[in-house]
């Protein structure tokens, strides 16, 4: 099944394509599913192959992910969808949504299939029209990180991997290192006491160049209040090293500028963003392949709303602010 397989992925999604393919046209498919197949590079495969051959008509979402299959260890963030074998799509898709498993306190309305499944095929699972209001809002956006150059990675040590390469303390050769627990209230703080936060090599892929930095936390807890989590990082706090190191449990964005770093921080750690983004992504883990294909201002305008951030208190209001100036 080499055409719709990419990397690495949950095997799930091989039942669904093999129905799919086995479903006569016109007929329907109903499945329980776990809901990570909706965006990312490795089921963007397996999308294409669903939205050449069939329409989603219905969606049922859970809003706790332990009530599902209450008897059983599974803490998968789980759905149920019905898709229908033809081309033409609806004009809406019905979306029902319930705390448990006994579809107590059911919520119901239609989206349209647009909002729900967009142009890149990633699929947004809304559960309420509000939140229609924050897809609409952001999607009028014509840029991405990727397309500003500004293109979000992942952290380049393993730790567990390295821990020959790790110090406690600073030496000949050593290098911050920095973690999630390093992020707190906007910032990046270091050293903050933590075991390994030293790097000693020479060897540049375990290096980055000390420069302005957007941090990003790649993994939240699902209880926590906000999925991205994101603190400012400049080099000129830390002037004494030409290069540091990032663990690979954050994201970094490479800024230009030391307002670029707060613009990005604006952006990131507003709520309309945050919201988008659990609407986008159900797991807890902050995927850098989606925040870079996620619709955001041009790169001058993230320069103009870091200027406006600087010199105020890092907060989620102050950020929410200065975004509604340019995203209404």
């Amino acid at each position: 099944m080499q055409n719709v397989c990419h990397g690495a992925p949950n095997l799930y999604f091989l039942f669904w394509a093999m129905g799919i393919q086995n479903l006569k046209p016109n007929c329907e498919l109903v499945y329980i599913i776990p809901r990570s197949w909706t965006s990312g590079a490795y089921f963007e495969s397996f999308r294409k192959f669903l939205f050449d051959n069939c329409v989603i008509t219905d969606i049922h979402l859970f809003g706790s992910r332990d009530k599902v299959f209450d008897k059983e260890s599974v803490l998968q963030e789980t759905m149920i969808i019905k898709v229908v074998k033809k081309k033409e799509s609806p004009s809406k898709i019905k979306i029902t949504s319930s705390l448990t498993s006994d579809f107590s306190n059911i919520v119901c309305f239609d989206a349209d299939y647009n909002v729900v499944v967009s142009d890149n095929q990633y699929v947004y699972l809304v559960t309420i029209k509000n939140e229609v209001g924050i897809l609409s809002k952001i999607n009028q956006q014509k840029n991405t990180l990727k397309t500003d150059n500004l293109p979000m990675k992942t952290g380049i040590v393993v730790d567990f991997r390295s821990t020959e390469l790790l110090r406690d303390k600073e030496g000949e050769e050593t290098f911050p290192l920095f973690y999630s627990q390093n992020i707190k209230n906007g910032k990046v703080i270091w050293p903050v006491g933590k075991k390994k936060e030293f790097i000693c090599t020479d060897r540049m892929s375990y290096l980055q160049e000390n420069c302005n930095y957007l941090f990003v936390k790649r993994f939240t807890s699902k209880e926590e209040k906000r999925r991205l989590q994101c603190g400012i990082y400049l080099s000129e706090e830390y002037p004494q090293y030409k290069y540091i190191s990032t663990q690979n449990k954050v994201n970094y964005i490479k800024c230009d500028s030391v307002a670029e770093a707060y613009g990005l921080y604006v952006i990131l750690n507003s709520s309309i963003y945050d919201s988008y983004y659990r609407i986008l992504n159900g797991s807890t883990q902050v995927n850098s392949t989606e925040i870079n294909n996620m619709p955001v201002p041009p790169r001058n305008i993230i320069t103009e709303m870091g200027n406006d951030m600087m010199g105020k208190d890092l907060t989620e209001d102050n950020c929410n602010r200065i975004i509604e100036k340019w995203i209404k």
